[in-house]
């Protein structure tokens, strides 16, 4: 299955599931949303990323 946000990645944490283009993982981002940090707070940290790309990093995480 392809993601359009998230790739895996042997050269980059251990193949674990990042942001497309970046080094920032997957599971760093779900872990601030369930201490209860809202997505615009993450995106002024993380300019990176877009709120569609952390959207779907959550519909990933339910797959």
């Amino acid at each position: 299955m392809k993601y359009k946000y998230i790739e895996r990645n042997p050269n980059i944490f251990g193949e674990k599931p990042v942001f497309k283009g970046t080094r920032i993982p997957v599971y760093l981002i779900l872990d601030f949303l369930s201490a209860s940090e809202t997505i615009d707070n993450i995106l002024e940290n993380y300019p990176q990323l877009s709120k569609e790309a952390i959207l779907k990093a959550i519909r990933y995480k339910e797959v």
